[in-house]
């Protein structure tokens, strides 16, 4: 038997989840984790289940069967199939620790996608990315070829069927154009607990505020710089005593974990768009586990 999730999203109704319920029931599935919650503020509920078929129903089949109770409830929905992973290309430039981080998760499995390329505008990682045999493009970008970059970039997306975009450190900002074409599709990490110091260099920001905590913010990427939807967020402390480069180096742990966690809720169908917010609901049993510890 294998693993199904259905995530739905629809006006906020009286009978949603016995409606659900009853249907996977009728169609011989056995629901195994179960996530719901309504914002009555802005009449909208979300759902996310996992479950089982015991009769053998594939997801086309339940699809089709399930429209009339979605139309019921005017609901948007999809039924995903967990064991096919999904297509990531990751985005760096000079600073390696997110990638680095997010190579050995994938390689133990502990971040289960496919990786079918890295995008970079400087050569520093091409070695470390070749040597895990997944293809490497420099791709320069300045403000006379940024159109044409982009364009390459794309290109790249759409012959890899790439379906998610991580800026692991990416430090060029993306057009509106790109953003609006992968609306949802495009994970950035900030090294800053936003909505605090936006922008450049915001750990000297922080600095020079005097901050006793740091931390780094994941979110979706959209045509509004780091205003796009927050996804997961971190934090460490800090003392008088420490220098803008000590928090440069103790971000980097954050951010890693931080963007890491993100790419996990996202890839397992656990972030619903919310407006300028998410909803992300916990992880299912299991979903953690690695193939391998190292």
């Amino acid at each position: 038997m294998s693993q199904i999730i259905l995530t739905a999203s629809c006006p906020v109704r009286t009978g949603i989840v016995a409606a659900i319920s009853t249907f996977l029931a009728e169609q011989g599935c056995n629901i195994h984790d179960s996530s719901q919650f309504s914002d009555v503020e802005n009449d909208r509920f979300f759902m996310r289940l996992s479950f089982v078929s015991e009769k053998g129903a594939d997801r086309d089949s339940l699809t089709s069967e399930f429209a009339a109770v979605a139309e019921k409830f005017d609901m948007n929905f999809a039924f995903h199939d967990p064991s096919k992973k999904m297509k990531v290309i990751i985005m760096v430039s000079r600073f390696g620790h997110c990638l680095n981080d997010l190579l050995y998760r994938w390689r133990i499995g502990a971040l289960p996608v496919d990786i079918v390329a890295v995008i970079s505008n400087h050569l520093e990682y091409q070695k470390v990315v070749v040597n895990h045999d997944i293809p490497f493009h420099c791709i320069n970008v300045t403000k006379a070829n940024k159109p044409e970059a982009e364009a390459e970039q794309m290109r790249i997306v759409r012959e890899t069927g790439a379906e998610l975009i991580v800026l692991a450190r990416y430090m060029q900002i993306l057009s509106d154009q790109m953003c609006q074409e992968m609306s949802g599709r495009i994970i950035n990490i900030h090294h800053s607990f936003l909505p605090s110091f936006k922008g450049a260099n915001p750990y000297k920001q922080a600095f020079e505020r005097g901050v006793k905590l740091i931390g780094a913010t994941s979110h979706y990427v959209t045509a509004d710089l780091d205003e796009g939807p927050i996804i997961e967020q971190d934090i460490i402390r800090v003392t008088h005593a420490q220098s803008p480069s000590d928090y440069v180096s103790l971000g980097r742990d954050v951010e890693s974990q931080v963007l890491a966690r993100a790419i996990h809720a996202h890839i397992h169908r656990r972030v619903f768009m919310n407006g300028d917010k998410t909803v992300v609901f916990p992880a299912s049993p299991g979903e953690y586990a690695s193939e391998r510890m190292g």
